[in-house]
C-alpha cells in the first residue's frame, strides 16, 4: 500500500545534547574528525547502520540512549568543544580575511553555480568528477574563508543507484529523497517558504530555495517538486541527468536563470553581500548570464552595454576534451524558450550560442559556445586540458594561433580532510612548536614515522578495503540472484597481496577493459604463486549508454570466473563512501584514458595522498606532475591510428609495467618482511604531490588568477563605462571589414644573424578607425614544412605615421633572439583598455595571400 503522504518525526534532544543538532545541520562534520568520532560514541553501531549519516542517527536513536548521553559529563565536554570548534571555524580570519586586507581587489562574494555538487554521500546529488569537485571547491572554500556562495537543483531522486543482474547488466534504481531527512534548510521569510519563479515555454515554473551548510558557504540548491507546479513542471527537478533534450533544458534555466534569483533572495533575506563574480561551472549553468543581461537591461541598460556588464564578472570553467561531453541544444527549442524573455531579444540570445564558425552546426546552440562568449575570463581544468581546450574551441577566435586563444587552465585539486584516511592526517599534523602548513599539514611527516608504522597502516587501510568488498560482493550476488553459496566470499581479496584500483564512469574513452586485452596474461599476473596481484574495480555508466553498460559486462563476466573473482572483483554502486575506503585501500591506482581525452582525472590525486602510486597515460593532471618517484607511466601510442591496434600495444605495456616493474618493488622485502623501496614510494608519493593536487591550491589560485580580476572588471564596469565599450566594440565590428594589411617588407633580408636586428614595415588601412583602436603585431614564429606557424609570439609595432588617407606606416625593429627556420606576419587587432586579452573580440587582420 503506497503512503499518500510522507512525514518525518524528529528527536526531541535533552538540552545538554542541543548541540549535536547544530553540528549535524551543518556538513562541516564529514571533514572533521572529531566530531565524527562524538556521533560514533552516540551509538557506534547504529552509526555504522545509518550510513554515517548524523541526521539518520539522531533520528533512530533510543530515547533511553540520549539520557544517559546527557548526564555522561565527558560526551557533552567533547561535545562542548566540538561546537565551540565549529563556531570558532565559522568566525576565525583564514586565509582568505588576509588576503583580501593586502588585496583590494578580493571579490566580496562569488556566486558557484554547477548542475551537481558531490559534498557527501549524505546529500546524494552527484554522478561523478563534475560533482565532486565542485563539493570539494566549496569545502575548500570553505576552509580558506572564500566568501562563495554555491548554487545548484535538489535533485529528488539524485543520481542513479547501480546494481547488477544475472548476467552482469547494469541496472539503475532511483530513490526518493526527503528533503526533511538530509542537512538541509528551507530558504523562509516570516516564516513562509521562498520560492523563485522562472518563465519555461511560455509558462511559469515555480521552485522552492533550500540551503545546504557547508562550513561556512551555503549551498542553494532548488526544488521545482511542488504542487503549484504541473506534473511535468514539478519533475523538472527529478533525476541528475535524466530525460530527454527538453528535460535538460528546463533543468538549465532552472539552474541559470533561477539560480541568479535564488541568489537575490538570499542576499537580500540574510543581507550577505551580492556576488560580483559568477562562476560557471561548465555549460549546464550557462544560462545565468542571460538573467545577468536582463537585469541590466530592466535597469535601463541596452543589450550590448547589458553583455559588457555580465562578461566582465563572468568566470566558465569548461571540463571536457571531447565535443559529446558538450550540451547542445537544437536552436529552434532555445527560441521557443526564450521568444518572449523580455528584454532580451531572441535573435542576438541564439547568437551567443551560435556555431558560426568553421565546422560548426548552425542548427545547434551550444551552451560552452555561450559560456566563452558571456566569460571574460575561461579556463580549463588541467595545462594539458587548457591546451586541448584551445584547440577545440579555436574556431570562436580566428586569426589568433591556438596558443593565443583565451581560455586559460587552473588544475583540479582534492579536499584532502575529506579525502585522505584519518591515519595518514594524524601522521601529516605539524610537530608542536613548528608554524603549521597554511593547509595544516606538514607534507614531509612521514619521513620522521619509521618503515614498519608505515607500511602496517598501509597494511591496515588494504584490509578495510578488503572488508568492504567482501561486504559489498554479498549485497551484489544476492541482488543478482546467483545461485550457490557465497563461501567463496570470506577468501576474496588478501590484505597482504599487491592492489591495484580502477574506478571510473563507464565512458568508453576511459577504457575500463584495457586490461582484459590479454585475459591469460592478466591471469597470471592474478594468480602468480608468490608474488600475485588483486585488482577492485568499480564505476557507472550512463543510464542512456548502452555501450558503457556492455564494458561493464564484460569486466562483470570476467570478474565472475571461478579461476579469478579471488583476485579481481567488480564492486558496484560507486559512491563517496566506497571511494573513502578504497582509495587509502589500494597500493596502485591505474589510469588508461585514450589521450587527451581526460580533462584532469581526480581519483588518481586523491589515491595518491593516501600514497598510492599512480600507473597511468600521461593525461589530465597526472601529464604535468607525472614523476618517477610517485608511479609509472604508460606511454600512449597516439601515432597508431587503428584503434584495435593502440589498445594492444599499450595494454601489453600495462601488463609489462606490473610484472617487470611493480610487483618485484612491492614484494622485496627487508629481513622484518618491509617492503623499504615501496615505503619510500608512499612516502614520496604524499610529500612530493601532497601540496599540488589540494582543492585548496586550485581554489587560491581561482581567486588569484580568476576572481579577484573579475571582481576588478566588474567594479570598473559602471554603466556608463560599459555603454562607452559596447559602443566602442560595436564600431569597431561594423569597420573591421575594412581593415587590411596592404604591403609588408622586411628591411632586413632574409637571413639575420642571432642578436642581429630585424627592422619590418607594414603598411595597414584602417578604414573608419584610428590608430589608437587597434594594436599592429608582429606575430613570430617556428615554420613547420608548409610554412604553418607554430610556438608564436607577438610583439606590437612601436613606430606609426599617417598618410591622411586612412593608410598608416607601422615600423618595428627588433633583435633575432632564436637561430632555426623562422618566418612572421603581421596581425592587426582591436585595442581597449577594457579588453582582457588581445584575441577577446575574436577579430583579426592579416594580410591578404
Amino acid at each position: 500500500m503506497r503512503a499518500y503522504r510522507r512525514f518525518n518525526v524528529h528527536p526531541v534532544l535533552p538540552d545538554p545534547l542541543q548541540p549535536l543538532g547544530r553540528l549535524a545541520g551543518n556538513l562541516r562534520w564529514f571533514w572533521h574528525t572529531p566530531s565524527q568520532d562524538l556521533f560514533r560514541a552516540v551509538d557506534p553501531e547504529l552509526w555504522e547502520r545509518t550510513g554515517r549519516d548524523p541526521l539518520r542517527l539522531l533520528a533512530s536513536v533510543d530515547p533511553g540512549r540520549l539520557e544517559v548521553l546527557a548526564e555522561d559529563r565527558r560526551f557533552v565536554r567533547q561535545l562542548a568543544q566540538c561546537e565551540a570548534d565549529l563556531r570558532d571555524y565559522l568566525g576565525a580570519d583564514l586565509w582568505f580575511q588576509q588576503y583580501a586586507a593586502e588585496h583590494p581587489e578580493a571579490p566580496r562574494a562569488i556566486g558557484y553555480f554547477s548542475a551537481e555538487f558531490g559534498v557527501s554521500e549524505v546529500l546524494p546529488q552527484y554522478s561523478g568528477g563534475l560533482g565532486i569537485l565542485a563539493g570539494d571547491h566549496l569545502k575548500a572554500a570553505s576552509d580558506l574563508g572564500v566568501p562563495i556562495i554555491g548554487v545548484g537543483l535538489l535533485y529528488r531522486h539524485g543520481y542513479f543507484r547501480q546494481s547488477l543482474n544475472a548476467e552482469g547488466w547494469q541496472q539503475e534504481w532511483y530513490p526518493l529523497l526527503d528533503p526533511s531527512a538530509m542537512p538541509l534548510t528551507a530558504l523562509t521569510e516570516d516564516g513562509a517558504a521562498v520560492t523563485v519563479q522562472v518563465p519555461l515555454h511560455g509558462r511559469t515554473l515555480t521552485a522552492q530555495v533550500w540551503v545546504a551548510q557547508v562550513g561556512r558557504i551555503p549551498l542553494l540548491m532548488l526544488d521545482s517538486d511542488l504542487e503549484v507546479n504541473s506534473e511535468y513542471d514539478r519533475s523538472v527537478t527529478d533525476r541528475l541527468y535524466g530525460g530527454g533534450a527538453d528535460h535538460r533544458l528546463a533543468q538549465e534555466v532552472l539552474l541559470g536563470i533561477g539560480g541568479v534569483r535564488a541568489l537575490r533572495e538570499y542576499c537580500r533575506i540574510t543581507g550577505h553581500p551580492e556576488p560580483e563574480v559568477y562562476h560557471a561551472n561548465e555549460g549546464h549553468a550557462g544560462f545565468l548570464g542571460l538573467e545577468r543581461i536582463r537585469e541590466y537591461m530592466d535597469g535601463g541598460a541596452d543589450f550590448d552595454t547589458a553583455v559588457e556588464l555580465t562578461r566582465a564578472g563572468n568566470v566558465f570553467t569548461t571540463h571536457t576534451p571531447v565535443p559529446a561531453g558538450i550540451d547542445r541544444f537544437d536552436a529552434a527549442m532555445v527560441h521557443h524558450q526564450f521568444s518572449d524573455f523580455a528584454p532580451l531579444p531572441v535573435e542576438r540570445v541564439l547568437a551567443l550560442g551560435a556555431e558560426d564558425y568553421e565546422g560548426g552546426d548552425p542548427s545547434r546552440f551550444n551552451m560552452a559556445v555561450m559560456g566563452f562568449r558571456l566569460g571574460q575570463r575561461a579556463n580549463g581544468v588541467s595545462l594539458l586540458h587548457g591546451e586541448v581546450s584551445r584547440e577545440m574551441f579555436n574556431g570562436l577566435w580566428p586569426g589568433f594561433d591556438t596558443t593565443e586563444v583565451p581560455i586559460g587552465s587552473v588544475t583540479n585539486g582534492v579536499h584532502h580532510p575529506t579525502w585522505v584516511h584519518p591515519a595518514w592526517l594524524q601522521l601529516l599534523g605539524s610537530p608542536p612548536g613548528q608554524e603549521e602548513d597554511l593547509d595544516g599539514c606538514d607534507w614531509e611527516g612521514l619521513e620522521q614515522v619509521d618503515d614498519d608504522r608505515i607500511w602496517s597502516i598501509k597494511r591496515r587501510m588494504r584490509a578495510d578495503l578488503v572488508t568492504m568488498a567482501r561486504e559489498r560482493l554479498r549485497r551484489s550476488h544476492a541482488d543478482r540472484g546467483l545461485g550457490g553459496g557465497t563461501e567463496w566470499i570470506d577468501d576474496v581479496l588478501d590484505p597482504k597481496v599487491l592492489t591495484l584500483g580502477f574506478a571510473r564512469r563507464g565512458a568508453s574513452y576511459k577504457r575500463l577493459t584495457l586490461m582484459l586485452r590479454d585475459p591469460e596474461r592478466l591471469i597470471r599476473l592474478l594468480n602468480h604463486p608468490t608474488t600475485p596481484i588483486q585488482i577492485v574495480v568499480a564505476g557507472k555508466a550512463h543510464p542512456a549508454d548502452d555501450v558503457g553498460k556492455s564494458l561493464i559486462q564484460e569486466m562483470v563476466r570476467f570478474a565472475d570466473r571461478e579461476d579469478v573473482r579471488h583476485r579481481l572483483v567488480f564492486l558496484p554502486d560507486y559512491d563517496i563512501a566506497m571511494a573513502r575506503t578504497l582509495y587509502p585501500g589500494c597500493d596502485v591506482w591505474m589510469n588508461n584514458p585514450l589521450r587527451p581525452f581526460e580533462a584532469c582525472g581526480t581519483s588518481g590525486m586523491k589515491a595518491a595522498l593516501n600514497g598510492a602510486a599512480n600507473l597511468s597515460i600521461r593525461d589530465g593532471w597526472w601529464d604535468e606532475w607525472s614523476d618517477p618517484r610517485c608511479g609509472w607511466d604508460i606511454p600512449s601510442a597516439e601515432s597508431i591510428s587503428d584503434p584495435e591496434q593502440r589498445d594492444a600495444v599499450e595494454s601489453q605495456t600495462l601488463y609489462s609495467i606490473i610484472e617487470h616493474q611493480i610487483v618485484p618493488r612491492f614484494y622485496e622485502t627487508d629481513v622484518h618482511q618491509v617492503p623499504t623501496a615501496w615505503v619510500r614510494l608512499i612516502r614520496d608519493t604524499i610529500s612530493i604531490l601532497g601540496p599540488k593536487v589540494l582543492a585548496s591550491r586550485m581554489v587560491r589560485e581561482y581567486v588569484t588568477e580568476l576572481y579577484a580580476p573579475a571582481a576588478v572588471s566588474a567594479r570598473a564596469g559602471e554603466p556608463a563605462t560599459a555603454t562607452e565599450v559596447a559602443a566602442w566594440k560595436r564600431r569597431v565590428r561594423e569597420e573591421w571589414p575594412t581593415v587590411k594589411v596592404l604591403h609588408v617588407e622586411s628591411l632586413s633580408g632574409e637571413s639575420v644573424q642571432v642578436g642581429g636586428t630585424m627592422d619590418v614595415v607594414a603598411h595597414v588601412q584602417l578604414g573608419g578607425l584610428g590608430p589608437d583602436d587597434v594594436e599592429v603585431q608582429m606575430v613570430l614564429g617556428d615554420l613547420n614544412g608548409d610554412d604553418q606557424l607554430s610556438d608564436v609570439e607577438s610583439e606590437a609595432f612601436t613606430g606609426r605615421t599617417g598618410s591622411g588617407d586612412g593608410v598608416w606606416r607601422y615600423t618595428l625593429r627588433r633583435e633575432a633572439r632564436r637561430t632555426g627556420s623562422r618566418g612572421f606576419t603581421v596581425r592587426v587587432v582591436p585595442k581597449h583598455a577594457a579588453l582582457a586579452h588581445p584575441a577577446e573580440m575574436g577579430l583579426a587582420a592579416l594580410p591578404v595571400e
